[in-house]
């Protein structure tokens, strides 16, 4: 299995908890000596990880970015352990799922899972031929939450999406001219919310098999949100109506 880098404090640490066996050495800024890298260091040799101290000009080669905070990770890749239906089987209650659909920049999907991860969403979907894959920018903006909520790119959106309403689950999608706002609908109960990228937004297709749409409303002169700040909005909102009380299916 082909090796990946993952770089920063959060998502290494995150990996350091999660799978620290998928982790063949870490590479630590052998300048720094500040506090936050002493307890990454404690925390790397109680996982019995393997350090090699190395200069920033390696770390950026290595990790393919200056911005990697003194700590890159050398890991295996984790084996995708859930296929969707896995993922809702064991929803003990109502399955709340992100469904993205050409999401193609990793901050922006970065940021959608810490937002995902944060409220509670089961799942994170997108179409396998138009968004981002899971990469070491993905990770580093994602805080950890890219090792947390299973992301599942899957080869049909609009049948992946019908297979859920088979399910029971209501798809909720995003577009700035439907009638009512998120605040108007119901987000209780099994549902998925569909959320286009930047500009084109959703999909035809996607747009058709939703069975309802909303918009956010905006009150100043931008039209639009980043699609990682829309995600936040409307997954608080259904966990503000779920009554705070959403579970992690990670």
């Amino acid at each position: 299995m082909s090796s990946k880098v993952l770089f920063g404090f959060h998502a290494v640490t995150v990996r350091l908890k999660t799978a620290p066996s998928s982790i063949s050495e870490i590479h630590v800024d052998s300048t720094r000596r500040d506090a936050r890298m002493r307890q990454f260091v404690e925390r790397a040799k109680e996982a019995g990880a393997k350090l090699v101290d190395s200069d920033d000009e390696r770390l950026s080669r290595i990790g393919g970015t200056t911005r990697h905070q003194g700590v890159v990770a050398k890991v295996s890749p984790l084996v995708q352990q859930h296929s969707l239906d896995d993922v809702l089987d064991q929803v003990p209650g109502d399955p709340l799922v992100l469904v993205l659909d050409g999401v193609t920049d990793p901050h922006n999907l970065g940021a959608c899972l810490r937002v995902a991860d944060g409220a509670g969403a089961h799942a994170v979907v997108a179409p396998r031929d138009h968004a981002v894959g899971l990469n070491a920018t993905v990770a580093k903006v994602a805080s950890g939450a890219a090792e947390t909520v299973p992301y599942l790119m899957v080869t049909n959106l609009a049948r992946t999406l019908n297979e859920l309403k088979d399910r029971g689950l209501r798809i909720i999608g995003t577009s700035d001219d439907a009638e009512r706002t998120v605040y108007d609908v119901d987000l209780t109960g099994p549902v998925a919310l569909v959320l286009g990228a930047e500009g084109p937004g959703m999909r035809q297709l996607t747009r058709k098999t939703c069975d309802e749409l909303v918009r956010i409303p905006m009150r100043g002169a931008v039209e639009s949100l980043n699609v990682s700040v829309a995600s936040g909005v409307c997954l608080y909102e259904a966990l503000r109506q779920r009554g705070g009380a959403g579970g992690s299916g990670a």
